[in-house]
């Protein structure tokens, strides 16, 4: 049985780098949109950004943590939200390892508020920002990694997001049982790279790990030369490979995901691209696409790093329909550098 199509969503971490890319897409394609960021690591101006670009849209925002529940439940009420799209989260592999209590604080502790408010408001459609780092170290001879591989995290970050992907099955098993609704599909992604191609948002975290904005940092001068971390991998090159969708293909994937929930849906779907890059070869396309070399030097492997992550997306491709739409990494590349070659101190 389907749902009433969506008009009113809600997105938590709207003011970070992919939930604001969301709410854009979202804001343009007609959608009624309300963000709630507690702005630890997410930015106003990215929420003032969006407005800007979307100058007729609806675009509500409040800076407040998804953990104070009654307002949470308060203000999907007062905007009549339809669905929520769940993104406020800590995302740093390796900070995970040196802080696991902040992490299970805030990505499990924050979606049991956010299910609890849910409950409260009666909204009952969810999609998960869950994570490729749910599935660990793949087994041996799996080249590719599919949904029905075991999820054997080996950091925190990973292991939080597992357990927030059972306790929203927990929650839809007791509603359902008592002749509810609820649907919710978690999305596994694997490394989001690229901005807004029209260079209006991007990418700004701070402290910044991920690689490609740290590659174009370091060649504005605005960071110390980029750290290989581990060259010793049982890799190609030494390096450890990954999956890189871009974040608009992203977005495009979850817009189809919420469009596609009828009323007692589950739906747990892999977002990649099915090609591996290696970190040099990450650097090396950044390099072609800002004509210039990156500084970088070889350190450590980082603790909690798989050797490699490739994703077999077959499955949301056939379901949802959903394929990549950029093909290359310096397509994405180029995106990304539009917007922090323009902003090389990021949203200021």
């Amino acid at each position: 049985m389907p749902f009433e199509s969506p008009k009113r969503i809600l997105v938590t971490g709207g003011a970070g780098y992919i939930g604001s890319h969301m709410a854009m897409r979202l804001a343009e394609s007609g959608y009624s949109v309300t963000i709630v960021d507690n702005c630890f690591r997410g930015h106003v101006d990215a929420v003032d950004a969006l407005r800007r670009a979307a100058p007729t849209a609806t675009i509500a925002f409040e800076q407040f943590s998804v953990h104070e529940t009654d307002r949470l439940a308060d203000i999907m009420r007062e905007n009549r939200i339809d669905a929520v799209i769940h993104f406020a989260a800590l995302a740093y592999v390796g900070e995970s390892v040196e802080r696991p209590l902040d992490y299970w604080w805030t990505n499990l502790g924050g979606t049991l508020s956010l299910l609890k408010a849910m409950e409260s408001a009666e909204v009952r459609r969810l999609i998960f920002s869950s994570t490729c780092a749910t599935y660990g170290v793949p087994a041996a001879g799996a080249n590719l990694i599919d949904e029905s591989c075991s999820q054997n995290p080996i950091n925190p970050y990973g292991a939080a997001k597992l357990a927030a992907e059972h306790a929203i099955a927990d929650h839809q098993n007791s509603i359902l049982r008592s002749g509810g609704d609820f649907a919710f599909a978690a999305l596994r992604y694997f490394n989001v790279i690229g901005s807004d191609p029209h260079g209006r948002i991007g990418e700004d975290h701070r402290p910044e790990s991920h690689l490609v904005p740290s590659c174009l940092l370091a060649v504005l001068g605005r960071r110390d030369p980029l750290c290989i971390m581990g060259d010793d991998y049982p890799t190609s090159d030494g390096t450890c490979v990954r999956d890189y969708v871009d974040v608009g293909d992203l977005c495009a994937a979850h817009l189809a995901a919420l469009n596609a929930l009828t009323a007692r849906e589950s739906l747990r779907l892999n977002v990649g691209t099915g090609r591996g890059h290696s970190v040099l070869e990450v650097l090396q396309a950044c390099e072609r696409v800002c004509h210039r070399a990156v500084p970088a030097v070889r350190g450590a492997r980082r603790d909690g790093d798989p050797p490699m992550l490739v994703a077999n997306a077959a499955h949301i491709q056939r379901l949802l329909r959903w394929s990549p739409a950029v093909r290359t990494l310096d397509e994405s590349i180029g995106n990304a550098w539009k917007w922090m070659s323009a902003n090389p101190n990021g949203y200021g």
